[in-house]
């Protein structure tokens, strides 16, 4: 019961544990798993995952929610592909313009919630059709393929195993661990996701920090963006269609409160490793791909459950 009671109060140990089983598993299950080339792609399918989780959870833990990250990162995935293509401008600078436009689309979403009060989930489901259309619209639904080679070096180049955006993908984590541990941006964020009204009555603009933390979504949106046309070497019309169920369960399975006020940098890290397994231990084990959303909405699910159990539990344990 120790060991049960220790799980329960600390969630990362019990995410962790569950990655590692997941991991030893599928090691023993499969020859395939272990080889060069299937961890190099796990590493990029995870490292990729977790940026589009982050976006998604720095929201998240403001209290509020994102709906619209995957129309962010289209809009920012077109405007790569067509500074590149069309403009002629060299990547580095067609990557900051597609931040801008990450950064833009984030201020007219915490610009509506704040000053308007319009909920979160009300405002980023209008702005996600509005940005969707804009893409198709803008695009006509062409992809630009003619993307410089160099410009695709940290998406299918690696470092010792692991895709070059694994490594960036810890930075990034790092960063936020950082973040929400050590500064004062940081902590006003989780406190005015675990109680707006007293962060309120404590001094903290509220507003701000609901403003900021979209500002930073959308920003961490288009750099997804930016490194999945760096992946594939085009920049597609249709990229971010399924990023809306990917940055939810990658984010809940690695412990970012729907409530608010909660996030972990190595819970998010576990709970794109764990999504990406099942996804890749879909496929070794010949599972119909058609059902793969409804597998990962019943993981949601399923976290959900167990984190309201966990903090159920958690309170008795006080009692």
């Amino acid at each position: 019961m120790g060991i049960f009671n220790k799980l329960v109060r600390n969630k990362d140990a019990g995410i962790v544990l569950s990655a590692a089983l997941l991991f030893i598993g599928f090691s023993l299950s499969s020859e395939s798993f272990l080889s060069a080339y299937n961890l190099f792609n796990i590493s990029r399918i995870i490292a990729f995952s977790a940026f589009v989780a982050l976006a998604q959870a720095v929201v998240l833990v403001a209290g509020g929610m994102n709906l619209s990250v995957g129309a962010i990162g289209g809009l920012a995935t077109i405007a790569t592909g067509y500074c590149i293509q069309v403009l002629g401008l060299p990547g580095w600078l067609a990557a900051l313009v597609a931040l801008g436009i990450g950064v833009l689309a984030g201020l007219v979403n915490g610009m509506i919630i704040t000053r308007l009060k319009i909920n979160s989930f009300i405002t980023t489901l209008a702005t996600l059709f509005v940005f969707t259309g804009l893409v198709h619209g803008f695009s006509e639904g062409y992809a630009y393929t003619n993307i410089p080679r160099e410009f695709t070096f940290l998406g299918r180049q690696k470092f010792m195993g692991l895709s070059n955006l694994f490594w960036v993908m810890g930075l990034a984590l790092l960063a936020i661990h950082y973040m929400f541990r050590h500064t004062v941006f940081g902590r006003r964020l989780l406190a005015t996701g675990g109680n707006l009204e007293a962060a309120r009555l404590s001094g903290i603009d509220t507003d701000c920090m609901i403003l900021k933390s979209h500002l930073l979504s959308g920003a961490l949106a288009a750099l997804a963006a930016v490194l999945w046309v760096s992946r594939m070497g085009s920049a597609q019309p249709a990229t971010g269609k399924d990023w809306l169920i990917t940055s939810f369960a990658v984010a809940i399975v690695g412990g970012t409160g729907l409530a608010g006020g909660s996030i972990s940098a190595l819970g998010l890290l576990m709970g794109a490793i764990i999504i990406v397994l099942i996804k890749n231990g879909l496929v070794m084990l010949e599972a119909n791909v058609y059902y793969e959303q409804a597998f990962l909405g019943s993981i949601i699910l399923l976290a959900v459950v167990v984190s309201r159990v966990r903090d159920i539990y958690s309170e008795r344990l006080k009692d």
